[in-house]
């Protein structure tokens, strides 16, 4: 019995990690979940955005499952995500993005992952004011090591899943410096990999490539803030934000999420869409080591999006969060007949 972090986050949040629980104690996973609050939900409860509790919980499971989070805007509060990020050296951010058969989207050939540096860049947090001459800095710090693991593994995801080619996404005719210490983890890093090929591409180009041919990319890994924007692009690929999942991986710790918001609108109307968070959680489930169990849940979550009738009302359908959850239940359970 593994122990998992578990943060329901605000918003729809706890709606759609109620979906997660309800499927994973129907398929018997064998995982004890440790809740804690964190973002706006946490401050009106604990006065505190991340509560050391939540902190000490996470450092000791090494592995959590994570609702969307409201940062409070113009408070002077640092983004959550961001600082989780830091704090447990989380420097992968991991994006599948995959045609599903049923979801409307613009193409039906997608299959790629993004690996974004998840700690540095325009996101390490240095930012400067000069008042005097009203001038605003925003330091982009981008360090070898950094490029270094962030690029193995890119390549050692390719590695493991059989994947064959890595492409590498910078602005390196422009920031000559940092865009060269990516190329050359690139150039170092793929010796180790023969079986590999790599390429690159500047961002802008590999914009413009993915909405014309999509398919001509594998797995992709680049910076902070030109993953940030090409995660979103390619959840866009696919259906959008609201069926792709999302980690944060270290060398200790991970930490698996929904990557889209929180949405208050319809937050307490049962009808949020759960599929991100539960795609997230079949990350998590191979990262434990439940690969069976994994690949169980993910085909159901597929075969419940193949039909609209089943699915909630943002992907054509009419069932509410937890009827999704039933229905990926009863597809596992014709896939286990």
């Amino acid at each position: 019995m593994k122990t998992i972090t578990l943060i329901p986050g605000d918003g729809i949040g706890p709606e759609i990690i109620e979906a997660v629980k309800f499927v994973f104690n129907e398929m018997g996973a064998p995982v004890k979940w440790e809740e804690y609050p964190a973002g706006e939900t946490a401050l009106k409860e604990t006065s505190e955005l991340i509560p050391s509790a939540l902190l000490a919980s996470i450092q000791r499971n090494k592995v959590a499952l994570k609702g969307p989070i409201t940062t409070p805007v113009g408070k002077g509060f640092r983004s959550i995500n961001v600082t989780l990020r830091q704090m447990f050296d989380l420097y992968a951010n991991v994006r599948p993005c995959k045609s599903t058969p049923g979801l409307n989207s613009k193409f039906d050939n997608v299959d790629l992952v993004i690996f974004r540096e998840n700690t540095e860049g325009l996101y390490a947090g240095l930012n400067y004011y000069d008042e005097r001459l009203e001038i605003a800095d925003s330091v982009s710090r981008i360090t070898k090591k950094g490029c270094m693991r962030i690029v193995r593994a890119a390549f050692e995801y390719a590695k493991q899943r059989g994947r064959k080619l890595v492409t590498v996404v910078h602005k390196a005719n422009i920031l000559k410096q940092s865009g060269a210490l990516m190329l050359q983890a690139a150039e170092t890093i793929s010796k180790e990999y023969p079986g590999i090929e790599w390429n690159d591409k500047i961002i802008d180009n590999m914009a413009m490539q993915l909405v014309l041919r999509p398919e001509q990319f594998d797995v992709i890994v680049t910076s902070n803030l030109f993953g940030d924007i090409l995660s979103d692009l390619c959840a866009g690929l696919v259906g959008g934000l609201g069926v792709v999942a999302g980690a944060n991986i270290g060398d200790d710790i991970a930490i698996f999420e929904a990557v889209h918001g929180t949405a208050p609108d319809i937050a307490g109307k049962g009808i949020a869409n759960p599929t991100a968070i539960l795609r997230s959680s079949v990350m998590m489930l191979e990262h434990i080591g439940e690969e069976s169990l994994a690949k169980t849940l993910s085909a159901a979550i597929d075969r419940t999006l193949a039909k609209k009738e089943l699915c909630t009302a943002d992907l054509g359908g009419k069932a509410s969060t937890m009827e999704f959850a039933r229905n990926v239940i009863k597809q596992m359970e014709l896939i286990e007949k």
